[in-house]
């Protein structure tokens, strides 16, 4: 005689009408409440598509796309911008073939971006010859993508070949002093996105390794090395991040000689990893306390020093607990770029209200060129909430 354990019952018939039925129309209530909210959204989007499509004016935006991509960056030095992004194209398309998943989405976005500048429908700024060169970045990916899924291909290789790549795109962008074939541009006419950029990647490239070392010398059992520390972090979280790019940009000339000037873009740069440091450091810090114990002593009862310890055992772990915050301060850093402005540094936001003040007629299409920056913010920014979800997923994160 078979056992309740063993009968089997039939499964819950799926579709769906099925779910609709069970989640939206299960009684009359719930009913009138899809129905409405259908409807409002229907409203809703009805409105924003004719907006965006019928009745917004564009011509901001679409008139002076290079003023939004490089600011007054020299017009006839365009290819060491469109170098770099080549450059950038092929390391986004590799991370891709090697990396899987993680950065799928960034190589499909940086596709799209590159597609969408060659058939930019404005005259201005960007020619024929131009466009043939951003249209070089699509075939760049996918051999990016290809060498990336050579079998050949270490995941190491592809980091080393981004960190390598970091300084030769400076350059790029900055030139050489004395060669004629890379003359000096000053980091003043850099602007919109590559100045966003510079500090978004810089800030978080630079203030994750001070914010790891901050953390453990927080824990430090050297009373020095703790208190200093302790000292920066905790005095640094305590300043808005507009005060502190203030004072870096107007008190730190004070106390340096006065052969000595840091550019503005690098004052702001300073700033900005300092602060993103500060409380990288106590993300890292929660993970750190989040370390068992006993991981610790067995580690040292094999024979491992605490240098090994900390470099094998606990900082592995805990940086893979607190992936979620520290890509939620990434996204903060990158939002808050926009703050530079306040010490006359030309960054995305400061050129599009640029171009408002530039012309009469763009003062009532205020609506438009901020909307189109918020959706340039957005963008990179689920990109970077993305990839997190996705290295999540592959570590496990929040599984036990």
């Amino acid at each position: 005689m078979a056992t309740t354990a063993d009968r089997t019952y039939p499964s819950e018939p799926s579709g769906v009408l099925i779910w609709l039925r069970k989640n939206l129309f299960n009684n009359w209530y719930n009913s009138l409440l899809t129905i409405l909210s259908f409807l409002m959204i229907a409203w809703a989007m009805n409105a924003g598509i004719r907006w965006v499509f019928i009745t917004a004016d564009w011509r901001p935006v679409l008139d002076h796309p290079i003023l939004y991509l490089v600011g007054q960056y020299p017009r006839d030095l365009l290819w060491r911008p469109g170098a770099s992004l080549l450059v950038i194209s092929v390391l986004v398309g590799a991370s891709w073939g090697n990396w899987g998943q993680s950065l799928r989405m960034m190589a499909i976005a940086q596709a799209a971006i590159v597609a969408m500048l060659v058939i930019w429908p404005s005259q201005v700024g960007i020619t024929l010859p131009m466009r043939g060169f951003i249209a070089l970045n699509l075939p760049a990916i996918l051999l990016g993508y290809l060498l990336g899924k050579h079998k050949f291909t270490k995941s190491s290789y592809v980091l080393v070949a981004w960190v390598i790549s970091t300084p030769i795109i400076l350059l790029l962008w900055s030139g050489i002093a004395g060669i004629d074939a890379l003359p000096v541009v000053a980091t003043g006419r850099w602007g919109g996105l590559m100045v966003t950029l510079f500090l978004a990647v810089g800030g978080i490239v630079i203030s994750f390794p001070i914010g790891v070392l901050l953390a453990l010398g927080r824990r430090s059992s050297l009373p020095v090395v703790k208190f200093v520390c302790i000292a920066f972090i905790e005095g640094i979280r305590g300043v808005p991040l507009i005060t502190l790019l203030f004072m870096v940009h107007v008190v730190l000339a004070i106390f340096l000689p006065g052969e000595v000037r840091f550019d503005r873009l690098l004052r702001a740069l300073v700033a900005m990893t300092a602060f993103s440091a500060a409380y990288m450091a106590e993300n890292v810090r929660g993970g750190l306390a989040a370390i068992p114990q006993g991981q610790i002593e067995a580690a040292k009862a094999v024979g491992l020093n605490n240098f090994q310890v900390t470099v094998f055992i606990v900082l592995p772990q805990a940086l893979r607990i607190v992936i979620p915050p520290i890509v939620g301060q990434f996204i903060s850093l990158f939002k808050d770029t926009t703050l530079a402005a306040g010490i006359a540094v030309p960054e995305l936001l400061m050129i599009g209200r640029a171009i408002i003040q530039s012309d009469q007629t763009y003062l009532r299409l205020q609506m438009e060129v901020f909307l189109f920056i918020a959706a340039v913010f957005w963008l990179f920014c689920y990109l970077m909430s993305y990839a997190s979800l996705k290295l999540e997923a592959a570590l496990g994160v929040g599984e036990r």
